[in-house]
């Protein structure tokens, strides 16, 4: 664990100073119908009693996540899948489409560790796959791209606990640098992230090239970590299409509870959290 934080934090103090002209917009709430074209695919999952991440189609039934999202935080036990439900476009209140989710496919090395979220970012995803699709002309699945290289610029659209009633997106943020199969981004994320989809421009379009697993703190400041995208992404499609149901890792659980109000850290000063 120490190892992947020395690592981070190495890959991110070698880059802040190349990267302090690439300054990430501000985070822009989506308000308006207007506004929230194009992103309609992106949507709230809501997990369980109380639980919410964020999701985006890349299919009329398949929603691409964060893995951890699939596990109970107090008990590290998988969740059902059908006491999860996806809410497309979802904003002021109101969804444009909102399915049950039918099966859950986690990528098979990936082990549920509670809140310890830097050593397992690379593998860091699921799909959820909804009881029937969603087709509408509104609502158009983002495809994928290939994981970007530092310094690109990048955008993210997501929900959080403090803005949970619609998305946010914010149009410019950056690799600031690509670490055994995960990302150290400048994006702004929070509790509610967990999941929301990372985008890179492709020929004019948003591509999904990531998926936010966590938020980060280095030397105070705020930056976030993606998961790997190419391979993993492949490795679960054919599990799905092989028909297998909900597959996942033996939990080596080492959870943090919520009243011990503690944080992982190592001594560089590194601080990792679930968004």
């Amino acid at each position: 664990m120490r190892r992947v934080l020395a690592a981070v934090f190495a890959a991110f103090c070698a880059t802040t100073a190349a990267s302090q002209d690439n300054q990430p917009s501000e985070l822009m709430k989506i308000m308006t119908a207007y506004d929230a074209r194009g992103w309609e695919a992106v949507g709230r999952l809501n997990i369980g009693w109380g639980g919410m991440c964020t999701g985006a189609m890349i299919s009329p039934r398949i929603v691409l996540t964060a893995a951890h999202c699939a596990f109970d935080a107090h008990s590290g036990d998988l969740i059902e899948a059908r006491d999860i439900v996806f809410h497309a476009g979802f904003r002021n209140g109101h969804a444009t489409a909102s399915r049950k989710v039918g099966r859950i496919v986690i990528h098979p090395d990936y082990v549920f560790t509670g809140t310890e979220a830097a050593g397992n970012v690379a593998n860091d995803l699921a799909l959820f796959e909804l009881v029937s699709d969603i087709r509408l002309p509104s609502v158009a699945p983002f495809q994928t791209a290939k994981r970007p290289r530092k310094g690109q610029q990048v955008g993210v659209v997501s929900y959080a606990h403090d803005r949970a009633d619609s998305p946010s997106i914010q149009e410019v943020c950056h690799v600031l640098a690509r670490q055994r199969g995960s990302l150290v981004l400048s994006c702004n994320v929070d509790f509610g992230s967990s999941g929301a989809p990372i985008f890179a421009e492709e020929n004019g379009q948003p591509r999904i090239v990531s998926v936010v697993s966590a938020k980060a703190e280095v030397r105070g400041r705020k930056v976030a970590l993606g998961t790997n995208l190419e391979k993993p992404l492949s490795e679960m499609m054919a599990l799905l299409n092989s028909g297998t149901g909900a597959v996942a890792a033996a939990p080596k659980v080492n959870i943090i509870r919520p009243d011990e109000k503690r944080r992982l850290s190592g001594r560089d000063g590194a601080k990792f959290l679930r968004p």
